[in-house]
Order: structure tokens, then sequence, then C-alpha cells
């Protein structure tokens, strides 16, 4: 049977003359290492936001925590899906011939690499936006960004990932094994024909998109806390906002840095119709650095908490002896005094009334 046209044997041309060589057992620890860091992670991370969702019932940080909870747990899946599958592949020395013979394992897996990897990306840009609306908008916020509209978003946004993930499989074009043996995507070698580079062309603008979303959000958040930090005196409505945008910053620098390597790589073997230049160990670097986002996310809400980052300001103002914040903003408080807040410097008078304050209590 001719292979080009034999699904059970797509890709296996890759194996034949393979340059890119890994060492079984390194490659193995390493594999399970990461995969049960990543679980316990991911693991812990969901059980501190579960916990905050049942303490904090304000409608403004509860749609935040639900889609934090819905990447924490998309990471968590990505390894115990993606990690099993790359520990059993290690396990079974990359015989690929042997256990996918009907090529259903490098089709789950090359899904599955293209889902994790997008939806993460999806639901950061989304929870950029939903705190760009909560904090530029909380009026509107608070009446329509209900619990019922942040799942349907959660849904839509893993629907499309799905879609994404699909699209080779509903063209007919199975996932390819890579160069290293020990994982499945779209074809990356000897790329000439459109479709092949349309796919990773999609991936990679998919990716950078979801990137710039979240950075313009958190741009136009962040400038809207100062002016409102700086106009008014009443700060103890913002302390949850000012929590949520370090967090999403925090979430945007380890996407941008983990991703960028990969997405700039897969751009480039599309953009190259010559033929890629892209060596194996090169697309695995980036890979792994992508792997790492993956980790990285889940401590972004153990350690940027409330909690920990006054801690973290006590422990900076006595060793420096300098009072830059005052602590009082990290006081949580309801929803009202937020909206109240928000109302205030938004309205025409709220200029006029913060003139009236007394010069003291502007330089506090």
């Amino acid at each position: 049977m001719n292979s080009s046209k034999s699904p059970g044997l797509a890709g296996f041309g890759v194996l034949k003359n393979s340059t890119c060589h890994t060492e079984k057992k390194i490659s193995v620890f390493f594999s399970i290492i990461f995969m049960t860091v990543g679980i316990l992670s991911n693991s812990l991370a969901i059980v501190i936001l579960m916990k905050a969702y049942q303490r904090f019932r304000q409608k403004s940080k509860a749609s935040f925590l639900l889609l934090a909870s819905g990447l924490v747990v998309t990471d968590l899946f990505g390894h115990l899906i993606n990690g099993a599958i790359a520990v059993f592949v290690y396990a079974s020395d990359k015989d690929w011939i042997r256990f996918n013979q009907s090529n259903i394992l490098c089709s789950v897996f090359g899904i599955c690499m293209v889902f994790f990897g997008l939806c993460p990306l999806f639901l950061g840009s989304v929870m950029a936006v939903e705190r760009c609306i909560g904090v530029t908008k909380p009026i509107f916020h608070s009446t329509k960004m209900t619990s019922r509209h942040v799942k349907m978003m959660l849904t839509m946004v893993c629907l499309f990932a799905v879609l994404i993930a699909l699209l080779p499989i509903l063209r007919f074009r199975a996932y390819q094994i890579q160069a290293s043996r020990t994982w499945c995507f779209y074809k990356t070698e000897h790329v000439e024909d459109w479709e092949d580079r349309f796919y990773l062309l999609l991936f990679s603008c998919l990716g950078f998109l979801a990137l710039a979303i979240s950075f313009l959000c958190n741009a136009v958040t962040g400038i809207t806390l100062l002016r409102v930090k700086f106009k008014s005196q009443q700060r103890q409505g913002r302390s949850h906002h000012f929590e949520m945008i370090i967090q999403l910053l925090a979430i945007m620098c380890v996407s941008c840095i983990c991703w960028s390597p990969f997405l700039v790589t897969m751009a480039r073997i599309g953009i190259n119709e010559g033929g890629s230049k892209e060596t194996c160990e090169t697309i695995l670097f980036a890979l792994r650095m992508a792997t790492w986002n993956q980790i990285l996310d889940p401590w972004v809400y153990i350690l940027l908490r409330k909690a920990v980052l006054k801690n973290l300001y006590k422990i900076t103002s006595g060793c420096c002896g300098v009072h830059v914040i005052n602590l009082h903003m990290w006081e949580l408080s309801s929803i009202k005094n937020s909206l109240k807040v928000a109302a205030i410097s938004e309205s025409p008078g709220s200029s006029k009334q913060i003139n009236l304050q007394p010069l003291s209590s502007m330089g506090q």
C-alpha cells in the first residue's frame, strides 16, 4: 500500500532518517518530574481558587475566579493527558510503528497538543478582557457578567480550541510524528503544501493574537486603576482589582516568555516555502519552553495572592525602611464600595469633590 495515502503509516517516513536523538533515561525522568510537578502545582492552585471563590461572593471577583479556575483546570488536564502519552512513548522506546499502526495515538496526541496549547492562551486573553470591563465599566460588568455568562464564555473558548485542533482531521490531514519521535503536531519538515503552512500559521497567529489582546487589555486596566488611585483617596474598593491585575500581568509575562519561541518557530516554518531551516533541537527546545507555561501558571495564583503580597510588602518595607504603599489599600471591601468609587471617579462632579480635599490627604 502506498504510504502517502495510508493513514496508518502517516508520518513514519520521519522515523527512518531522524537525526534528533534524546537520551531515553533522562527524557523519561524529566517527563515524569515535569508531569508530577505540574499536576501537584495545578491541583494546589485549584484548591486555593475554589476556597477564594467560596469566601468572596463578590460578583466582580467571582467571574475572574471562575475564569482562573478554568485556566488552571485546563493546564492540569494538559499535564495529565500529554504527560501520560509522552511517558508512554518514551517507555515504549519511541517505537511508533509497533503501537501506532492505525495512527490513532498520534492523532490524539496532536489534537491534545494543539488544544492544550491554544486554550490557556485564549483563557488568559478572556481574563484580561473581563478585568478590563470590570474596571472601566463596573456597572455593566456587575449586571451583565454573571456566573452563567462566564461559564458560557468558558464553553465557547474550549469549543473554539477544539475546532482548531480537529481542523486537520476534518480535512483528512493526519498529524505527523515529529523528528524527535517523542510527540505529534502539524507537519514541520519539508512543508510545501499550502494547507500544511496554513495550519502552522493559524496556530501561531491565534497565539500571538491572544497575547496581544492580553497586553492591550492589561495596559488599559492598569492605567485606569492608577488614574482612579491618584484621583480619589477611597481605595478600599479597588484592592481586589490590584491583586487581580498583578496576577494577570504575571500570567501575561509567563505566557510571552514561554510561548514566544514556539510560536515564532512555527511561524517561520510556515512562512519558509523552500523548506524549513529549523533544526529538530530548536523545535524541541521551543516545545519544552512552552511546556513550562503550564507549570508556572498555577504558581501565579499560589504566590501572588493578597496575603503573600502583603507579607512581601512588610518584609520589603522593613528592610528598605521606605513606606511606599499604604497597607490600607490591601483591605478588601464589598462590591458596593467598588462601584461607589467607580461612579464617583467617572461622574462630572468628581473633580470638584477631589479639589476640596485638604492637601495633607492628597500627600498620603
